[in-house]
This record gives C-alpha cells, sequence and structure tokens, in this order.
C-alpha cells in the first residue's frame, strides 16, 4: 500500500514512475509539440487559399506562442528549467499536414478543407495532452500550474470551434462545388472529344474536318471540303443529298442539332 499511496502522491523516486516524474516528461513533449505547432501554422498559413484559412493560422500561430512562454511559467513555478522532450504524435501529424499540400491544387478551396482538417487534428493532440496535464497538476497540488494549464486548454478548444466554424460555413460547401465544376468540365471534354471523333473523314475527293463548313471550288467534281468537324449531328440531312448528277449535296435542316460538329455547327 505504501508504494501505492507513493505513486499517487508523486514521491515514486525508486522506479522514476510518480506522478510528478510523469508530470514534468508530459510538460516537456508538450513544449516541444508547441514548437512543433507554431512552424507547421507558419507553412500551412503559406499554402493556404483564402484569406479567412490563411488569418486563422496566423491568429494561432502567434496563439501558440504566446501557450509557449506561458509553458515556461509552469516550468518556473515548479522550479525547473523549461527543456523539450519529443513528440512523435506531433511529427506525424506535421507530416500529414505535409501531404495535404502535396496532394491538393494550389489555389484550391479543396486543400483549404484539408488544411482545416489536419489543423483540428492537431487540436485534438493539444486538447487531450493539455487535459491530461491539468488533471495531473491538480492532483499533485500545484495550483497555480494547473490554473495556467487550463487557461491554453480553454483556448485550443475554442480554436477548435473556430475551425469548425470555418469549415462549415463556406469551405466545405464551394470546396464541394469545385469539385462538381471538375466533373462537369470532363463531361464537356468528352462530349467534345466524341463529337470531333470523326475528323479528317474523306468524302469523294474533299476532307470532312472539325468545325464549320466550308465548300470546294468545284462540288461537282472535287466534291466538297467541310470544315474541321462537321458530324452526323451537325444539322445536315445526309438522307436528303440530291444533284443532278447524283454527286452528294448535303440538305440544311433545321430541325436537327447543329451543334454536335462543333462550335457553330455550320
Amino acid at each position: 500500500m505504501e508504494s501505492v499511496s507513493n505513486f499517487f502522491n508523486g514521491n515514486d523516486t525508486d522506479t522514476g514512475e510518480g506522478l510528478k516524474s510523469l508530470f514534468i516528461s508530459e510538460l516537456k513533449d508538450i513544449y516541444y509539440a508547441e514548437g512543433q505547432a507554431i512552424d507547421a501554422l507558419g507553412e500551412q498559413a503559406d499554402a493556404a487559399t483564402t484569406d479567412e484559412v490563411r488569418n486563422a493560422f496566423l491568429q494561432h500561430q502567434e496563439e501558440s506562442r504566446n501557450q509557449r512562454t506561458r509553458l515556461e511559467r509552469v516550468f518556473d513555478s515548479l522550479g525547473i528549467s523549461a527543456d523539450e522532450g519529443t513528440c512523435d504524435a506531433i511529427d506525424g501529424l506535421a507530416d500529414d499536414a505535409h501531404r495535404v499540400v502535396s496532394n491538393t491544387e494550389s489555389g484550391s478551396l479543396t486543400r483549404d478543407a484539408g488544411l482545416i482538417m489536419a489543423a483540428q487534428k492537431v487540436e485534438h493532440h493539444e486538447i487531450a495532452s493539455y487535459g491530461s496535464a491539468v488533471t495531473l497538476a491538480k492532483v499533485l497540488g500545484y495550483n497555480e500550474a494547473a490554473q495556467l494549464l487550463q487557461q491554453t486548454l480553454d483556448e485550443e478548444k475554442n480554436t477548435d470551434k473556430k475551425l469548425t466554424q470555418l469549415a462549415e460555413s463556406f469551405i466545405n460547401n464551394r470546396a464541394a462545388g469545385e469539385r462538381d465544376n471538375d466533373d462537369r468540365y470532363q463531361d464537356t471534354d468528352r462530349v467534345s472529344n466524341e463529337a470531333t471523333a470523326g475528323a479528317g473523314m474523306m468524302s469523294g475527293s474533299g476532307t470532312m474536318g472539325a468545325t464549320g463548313l466550308g465548300y470546294g471550288a468545284d462540288m461537282g467534281q472535287s466534291g466538297y471540303t467541310t470544315g474541321s468537324g462537321m458530324s452526323s449531328g451537325s444539322g445536315y440531312d445526309h438522307n436528303d443529298m440530291t444533284n443532278d448528277d447524283d454527286t452528294p449535296t448535303p440538305r440544311y435542316n433545321p430541325n436537327r442539332d447543329a451543334t454536335l460538329g462543333g462550335s457553330s455547327g455550320i
């Protein structure tokens, strides 16, 4: 029972696993994580598309600098120097943010949506870290440290809410619209490619091209030359072609679609 009491009182010096040792180790890791977050926020602000997202990152970057200074006050209250530990979690989250930038188009709202997601992952990690540190400080009776850490915890929760509101206000919906536009462009390209698939077809000694209609000098002998893309939907009725010498003469039919063969059809 004495060993259990020593553990929860932070006096388990024999094994170094007491709460005080755990608390100090956690503070050092958070101190390191804040430094990494400050650097990452600057990079994310540079990569952001909209001023709203960029400003949100820059504001939290300044707030994070103040939070790191506040951690130094926590170390002072404990009578120890402010030293950095390590934090694999924050390093991994920073890598995730780099991948978001690499995998999204510059200037797109999709990138902003991805950057907000990456930033909120960091916020959730910090909320968990500061929440645990506040609990340990209270258990150990470090009241000043607990108050300082609680202040930062409240700020992290508020930042997370702001990022959620920013995403829900316009970024996600506009990013979805951006995706729909991309789909429409792809559909338009597909229709255009299908409409011009017959480019270069030969008719008599004339050539069918891709847009518009241009006749040769002598249709009776040399046939006719379409511009650059007369297709089967070009507005000319090929079933109604008559000429005295049986040479094909396309006749315009206003009831047919004249737009599929090119930009103007005729």
